[in-house]
């Protein structure tokens, strides 16, 4: 473990920057290893020092990668960032499947379970809701009003199993093309949705003229109606009060099977954790992921599944996870991917460079590409099993990806479709986000933000960046964590009850 005199890391042997661990004050002198030095500048905490001096137009380098390139002229000992520190395009090597890799399982014997409900289809829920799904903005506020009914009045104080009625609304659902990318991940997200295993009973309702028609949903992606999946559209009961009315009367009929479900052990197969950083710092490269990645690396060595997504910010660093992929053809997935939104953004008059966000910036990260490289270590070491499109159903074990933006409801959103129960979300400047369904475990990256907003943090991996733990030990409590909150213990989103507005299926094309 490091010692807290040191006020800097370096955290590879070929970088040229060193990060601050904390404010480190214009003519500040120290050494790191045999480098002898002094600040030119106030380096803020989280942000770059120099280690060596740069020309313009070199390459900048962390974590043993080019992040960009100088600016202007650098020196030893100057703060680097948005004021000399440039994007360029990456340029990465890929090596596809380098090598034949398989995912290293513990022994049956001594993989870990958890307590979950079995479904019916062999799926495994960490909670125990009641959805109600909307094809179209134009039912929301009857969703809206009907689960309210349940959740504020008294009617589930008799059914103590039952974690709630979840209202799943968006802002679409019509004036779209039938025929458009975002048609088809619309419906695939409420499809999903519908499967979700945290969900004991559904209830899907429309209007009834809308575009996206609960009809076809059903027909596409095989739903069938019965006693836990129904539907309904507002305009055949004759109006929002008739439809709320025989809506609360449905689920008061779903009520007493959800009641029922009972958790029993389960192995951990029947985890799907979805992996997401958010308000990341420069710190979230170094402790959190790191530590979330190596909890991931656990979760699979015990037979579950972990899904790391939000392509625009692994893009300069999927070289990677390519070098992972279990065959080329999955490698080939993933570029087929970042070559997707090079185009998407293209003619969209944007650029992938668009992201890191403010709030980044202000906690140390200048481009993408370093964002990217701290952003992928949440994948942890294990071989990357399957790469797949937004909102597909994960039907492979291990590590795995998922095409989505970095927008963390319209990613997270995609994960749950996919089948996702459970979530972690490591954040550096702070999140108050909760992702109904699916219970989510945030993970502060520093201590200064954990002690600032510890109602909202779950875990503190800050003695990572201080010295006090290794990422193996933050590892470690996360993975316990996980197991726990699967078998039903709260995180702290779940205190507050947030999580009900994070549902954002991503919208592409045009409306018309």
């Amino acid at each position: 473990m490091l010692t807290d005199t040191v006020p800097a890391l370096v955290l590879n042997p070929d970088d040229t920057v060193a990060v601050a661990r904390r404010a480190i004050p214009a003519g500040t002198a120290f050494t790191l290893g045999e480098r002898a030095i002094t600040a030119a500048a106030d380096i803020p905490s989280g942000h770059k020092i120099a280690l060596t001096d740069t020309a313009p137009g070199q390459p900048v380098v962390k974590y043993g990668q080019v992040i960009g390139t100088a600016s202007a002229a650098i020196a030893a000992g100057d703060h680097v960032h948005l004021h000399n520190l440039a994007m360029q395009d990456s340029h990465v090597e890929h090596r596809f499947a380098e090598a034949a890799r398989q995912t290293p399982l513990l022994p049956e014997a001594e993989r870990r379970t958890f307590d979950g409900y079995l479904r019916a289809d062999g799926q495994v829920g960490t909670r125990n809701y009641i959805g109600i799904i909307t094809s179209v903005n134009c039912s929301a506020t009857v969703a809206r009003a009907i689960a309210d009914r349940f959740n504020r009045g008294s009617e589930l104080e008799a059914f103590p199993n039952v974690d709630g009625v979840v209202a799943l609304t968006h802002g679409t659902g019509c004036a779209i093309s039938m025929k458009t990318e975002g048609y088809l991940y619309l419906t695939r997200v409420l499809a999903g949705y519908a499967r979700n295993p945290n969900f004991a009973g559904i209830l899907m309702i429309g209007l009834g003229c809308e575009s996206n028609q609960i009809a076809f949903i059903k027909e596409r992606f095989g739903l069938e109606e019965g006693p836990t999946l129904r539907t309904m559209t507002i305009q055949q009961l004759g109006g929002t009060r008739r439809t709320v009315e025989v809506a609360s009367d449905i689920i008061r009929e779903m009520l007493p099977a959800a009641q029922a479900a009972t958790r029993t052990p389960q192995p951990l197969s029947g985890l799907k954790l979805a992996l997401q950083c958010g308000g990341s710092d420069g710190y979230s490269g170094i402790s959190a992921n790191p530590a979330l990645g190596h909890a991931a690396d656990l979760l699979v060595r015990h037979g579950g599944t972990a899904v790391l997504s939000e392509t625009p910010e692994i893009y300069g660093a999927e070289h990677l996870l390519t070098a992972r992929a279990v065959t080329p053809d999955v490698a080939r997935r993933l570029v087929d991917r970042i070559d997707w939104w090079r185009d998407y953004t293209e003619r969209n008059g944007a650029e992938l460079n668009n992201n890191p966000s403010h709030g980044n910036k202000a906690g140390g990260l200048t481009t993408i590409l370093e964002k990217s490289l701290g952003a992928v270590a949440k994948g942890g070491t294990m071989p990357l099993e399957a790469v797949y499109e937004y909102a597909e159903p994960i039907d492979r074990t291990g590590f795995v990806f998922m095409d989505t933006p970095g927008y963390d409801p319209v990613a997270v959103t995609g994960q749950l479709a996919g089948g996702c129960n459970m979530l972690v979300f490591t954040t550096g400047r702070g999140s108050v986000s909760g992702f109904k369904p699916a219970p989510t475990i945030k993970v502060a990256t520093n201590t200064a933000m954990y002690r600032h907003m510890e109602e909202d943090m779950d875990i503190n991996c800050g003695g990572i960046v201080t010295g006090e733990r290794t990422i193996e030990e933050a590892g470690e409590e996360i993975f316990e964590r996980v197991i726990a909150v699967a078998s039903g213990a709260r995180t702290l989103s779940e205190e507050f009850d947030y999580g009900d507005n994070e549902f954002v299926p991503w919208q592409i094309g045009a409306v018309t």
